[in-house]
């Protein structure tokens, strides 16, 4: 590779040293010229001796087919053998899901339709008509490539006719038409595990398409999108959400019904709450996608403030005002003394 004429353009130092390990691996290659080696040495497989060695190009096969996966120029060796068909795998598919709020917390199963190609039924595959096979390609005689020479190299290149497969269908099956594979219409099952959130991509492995020439299939992705919920905020495995209270409930405390998705819980709110105090349930949120656990739920407490009130209740509220100014003075000249420093 050191001395290979693509890394080494117009150096002719270098060509002549590649010569030199193109007829080292020739006689190594070649028990007959590496015994006459063994005794005679280089003029055994060299002139009158061995026929002559030079540059042979079919010699790099075995080193075209070793060095070609690495280096991308396998073929460059003038390889005389028959071109090995990779199978080809089938187009990975993407599909996207809408689901309930609950179904992604919760985990589900359903199904996806799915539009991909399948492998014929008539030919399995194949794109042969029943009792026939394909048959080689004349082009190629079945390599899959052919060859340009290039001065003293062989360039190889895909076959136009059978477009590298090695083979050509002459009866191609009625069914799908020599291609092997029908387009087809399918509702697949998909599991849905708990704990998915919006943009979650899940892999059905094989649920794609089939590969071309019995080739394997493809990967189903499966792309989430889940709805907003009218109560629930979602924060990671968290749930957020707000329950109003009324202003005796915040003041004297109570025990207040929260709902959860698992259904309601009994909450203690404790005498003295501030509206927009936050609690923390915990276990009563999302469970942890393939572990786990689950999140917390968050419950902010919002106080209800009347908007229409009778004579009576008026009455009572300016009662309650008077017996709670003393109290409430160090309170409001602690918030005067810090509106103070604010501004200065």
């Amino acid at each position: 590779m050191q001395w290979h004429p693509d890394r080494n353009p117009n150096n002719p130092d270098a060509e002549e040293r590649f010569k030199e390990v193109t007829e080292a691996y020739a006689v190594l290659a070649d028990s007959e010229k590496r015994s006459l080696y063994d005794r005679y040495g280089h003029a055994g497989v060299g002139g009158a001796a061995g026929g002559g060695v030079g540059f042979d190009a079919s010699a790099f096969q075995d080193l075209g087919d070793i060095f070609g996966e690495f280096f991308g120029f396998g073929d460059a060796f003038g390889s005389g053998g028959r071109r090995r068909n990779r199978v080809q795998r089938g187009a990975d598919l993407r599909e996207d899901l809408t689901i309930e709020f609950e179904e992604a917390a919760f985990g589900t199963e359903t199904r996806v339709n799915v539009r991909r190609h399948e492998a014929c039924e008539q030919c399995h595959g194949s794109g042969a008509a029943a009792g026939k096979g394909p048959a080689t390609c004349r082009s190629c005689n079945g390599r899959g490539q052919v060859r340009y020479q290039q001065g003293f190299f062989s360039i190889a290149r895909t076959c136009p006719t059978c477009q590298g497969t090695g083979n050509v269908i002459a009866d191609p099956c009625p069914k799908c038409k020599g291609q092997g594979r029908v387009l087809r219409q399918r509702e697949v099952e998909a599991k849905i595990p708990a704990g998915v959130e919006d943009g979650t991509r899940i892999r059905f492995a094989g649920g794609g398409e089939a590969g071309p020439n019995g080739g394997p299939a493809g990967d189903l992705y499966v792309v989430l999108h889940v709805k907003e919920h009218p109560f629930f905020v979602r924060e990671g495995n968290d749930l957020h959400c707000v329950v109003p209270v009324s202003i005796t409930q915040a003041a004297m405390g109570a025990e207040i019904c929260v709902p959860t998705l698992e259904g309601e819980h009994t909450l203690k709110v404790p005498d003295g709450t501030q509206s927009g105090t936050t609690f923390r349930v915990r276990n009563k949120g999302i469970p942890v996608l393939n572990g786990h656990g689950k999140g917390d739920l968050y419950v902010e407490v919002r106080v209800q403030i009347p908007t229409r009130l009778n004579k009576r209740q008026k009455e009572l509220l300016q009662e309650l005002e008077g017996t709670t100014q003393v109290d409430n003075q160090p309170v409001m000249r602690s918030l005067l003394g810090k509106v103070k420093d604010m501004f200065g």
